[in-house]
C-alpha cells in the first residue's frame, strides 16, 4: 500500500515537473532581482567576517504566490572551488534557518541581542545553503495554502540558480536531518529525473543524519534503545515488542483505533523514560523552563566546549525581531511570529509510513554515494535502526563491505565508528551525539562533513 502510494506520488510530481519545465523559462525571466540584492550587508550583532552571506525568497510557481526563504553562507575561503552544499532540517515543519543554520553547523550563534561565531561551522568547508522548507515553514509562505512537495525543493534550487548562476555547475552536495530522511531521496530522485531532460544538477552525493527511512524498522527499534539504555523497565520492554509498537500505536492512533493494550504500554513508556529526559539525547540535561521542547541548541557563548539546553529562546527572539527581519529580507506572511517548528501544514502525518529507503537504492544505482549518519544518542531515530537498514540496503544492492566496521577519530579521540559498502554506500556513528548531531558534537561532525565532501575514509587514527 505505501509502495502504491509512492509510485502515484511519483507520477504526479512527474506530470507536475514536465508542466513546470514549460512555462518556468518565461517566468525565470521575470526574476530580476539579482543576488546582490539579496546580500546581507551585517546581522545586528554580527561580528566581522571575511565571507559574503545572503537571503531571501525565491518563487517556486508561476504566480509567485508560493516562495521558500533561504539563508546562503559563501564558504569562508575560496567559494569560488568550494562545492555547494543544500542543507535541510526535518521535523515534518522544522526551520533549516533556526535549527540548521543557527543552532547547527552555521556561522552564527545568538546571544543575547549578539551573534557569536562557530568555530565548527560547515561552511568553513564548503558553500551551505538553507532552506526553509516545506511552504509554511519560518518565512516561507503560500498566499492560499500550506503543503509539501519535492517540486518545490526541486524548483526553488532551479530558480535559485537564477540568481547565482555562478553556482549553476558547482558540485552539490544534500545533506539534512530527521525527516529529511524523506525530503532529501525525493528531491534527489528528482533532479536525476529532470537531467533526463536538461542537465542541471550536478549532484556529487548526500549524507543523511539520523534519518528517517523505514518507519517500523527506525521506530521500533526505540524499544531496544530505551531498553539496554536503562529508560524503561524490563515488564515495559516485554511489552513493548509483544503485545504493541510504535509503529503500530502511531497507525492506531491516527485511525482512531487505538486498543487498550497500546495505550497502556505508550503510558508505561511515558511515565518510565520522563518528561525530565531529552529523548533526542538521552544523556543531554534538559531545559526546565521548556521541557517540553521539540529541541535543544547549542551553547552561543562557547559552541566547542559546553550545550545550553535552553539556547533555543534565544533563536526565537533573534530571529522575530524587526531589525533581523530587515537585515535577512524576510517578512513574515499569515503568521504572527517566527516558530522553530510549524504546525500548520496541509501534511499527511501518516505519510511518515512509506519507506524512502528503496528510493536510497535508486540513488545508489544511478552512482551517487550516500552516507548515513546517527549521532548515537538519540532514541528519537537510533542508530540501530538505521545501520540495520543500510546493512540490508547493501545485501540488497550486492554491495561488498569496503570498510570493516572500525572506529574513526576526530582529534585525539574516538569520534565514532564507521561500514562502508562498495566505496558508495557509508553508515557511522558520532560518539556522544545528539539527533541533532552538529548541535551536540559539532567538532565530530565537522570532521565527517569534510571526510563525507572529500570523497574519502574517516581518519583511523589521531
Amino acid at each position: 500500500m505505501a509502495s502504491l502510494r509512492w509510485k502515484t506520488m511519483v507520477k504526479i510530481v512527474s506530470l507536475a515537473l514536465m508542466t513546470q519545465a514549460c512555462f518556468s523559462m518565461r517566468w525565470d525571466e521575470s526574476l530580476s532581482s539579482p543576488s546582490a540584492a539579496d546580500k546581507i550587508w551585517k546581522l545586528p550583532g554580527q561580528p566581522q567576517v571575511g565571507f559574503q552571506h545572503f537571503s531571501g525568497y525565491v518563487p517556486v510557481d508561476r504566480d509567485k504566490e508560493r516562495a521558500l526563504f533561504y539563508y546562503f553562507v559563501e564558504a569562508e575561503t575560496d567559494p569560488d572551488s568550494k562545492p555547494l552544499v543544500l542543507w535541510l532540517n526535518g521535523g515534518p515543519g522544522c526551520s533549516s534557518l533556526g535549527v540548521g543554520a543557527f543552532s547547527e553547523n552555521g556561522p552564527f550563534r545568538p546571544s543575547g541581542n549578539a551573534l557569536v561565531r562557530n568555530e565548527h561551522s560547515w561552511n568553513t568547508e564548503a558553500n551551505v545553503l538553507y532552506l526553509e522548507s516545506p511552504i509554511g515553514v519560518g518565512f516561507s509562505y503560500a498566499v492560499n495554502s500550506s503543503s509539501y512537495e519535492a517540486l518545490d525543493n526541486l524548483m526553488f534550487l532551479r530558480n535559485w540558480f537564477v540568481k547565482f548562476p555562478q553556482y549553476k555547475d558547482r558540485s552539490l552536495y544534500l545533506t539534512g536531518e530527521s525527516y529529511a530522511g524523506h525530503y532529501i531521496p525525493q528531491l534527489a530522485k528528482l533532479m536525476l529525473q529532470f537531467n533526463k531532460k536538461e542537465k542541471l544538477f550536478n549532484l556529487k552525493g548526500i549524507a543523511l543524519g539520523n534519518p528517517v527511512l523505514e518507519y517500523a524498522t527506525d521506530f521500533n527499534s526505540r524499544a531496544e534503545f530505551f531498553w539496554s539504555h536503562g529508560l524503561i523497565s524490563d515488564t515495559s520492554y516485554r511489552l513493548f515488542t509483544s503485545a504493541c509498537n510504535y509503529s503500530r500505536y502511531v497507525s492506531e492512533y491516527y485511525r482512531g483505533s487505538l486498543s487498550p493494550i497500546c495505550s497502556r504500554v505508550m503510558s508505561l513508556v511515558t511515565t518510565e523514560t520522563s518528561k525530565f529526559v531529552d529523548k533526542y539525547d538521552v544523556t543531554l540535561d534538559v531545559c526546565i523552563s521548556s521541557v517540553l521542547s521539540q529541541s535543544k541548541r547549542l551553547s552561543p557563548r562557547q559552541v566547542s566546549e559546553t550545550v545550553d539546553v535552553c539556547v533555543e529562546d534565544e533563536t526565537v527572539n533573534y530571529l522575530n525581531r524587526r531589525d533581523v527581519q530587515k537585515a535577512l529580507h524576510a517578512r513574515l506572511v499569515g503568521v504572527r511570529r517566527w516558530l522553530v517548528c510549524s504546525n500548520i501544514l496541509d501534511y499527511e502525518l501518516l505519510d511518515i509510513e512509506i519507506p524512502t529507503i528503496t528510493i536510497v537504492g535508486q540513488i545508489i544505482k544511478a552512482g551517487i554515494p550516500v552516507l548515513v549518519y546517527s549521532g548515537d544518542q538519540d532514541s528519537v531515530i537510533p542508530l540501530t535502526g538505521s545501520r540495520k537498514l543500510v546493512h540490508a540496503l547493501a545485501r540488497k544492492l550486492g554491495l561488498k563491505t569496503s570498510t570493516p566496521y572500525r572506529v574513526w577519530f576526530a582529534g585525539m579521540q574516538v569520534g565514532g565508528w564507521t561500514q562502508v559498502y562498495g566505496d558508495i554506500l557509508s553508515f557511522a556513528t558520532i560518539r556522544g551525539a545528539s539527533h541533532e548531531a552538529p548541535f551536540s558534537q559539532p567538532e565530530r561532525s565537522l570532521v565527517l562533513f569534510r571526510a563525507f565532501l572529500e570523497g574519502r575514509p574517516l581518519p583511523e587514527e589521531f
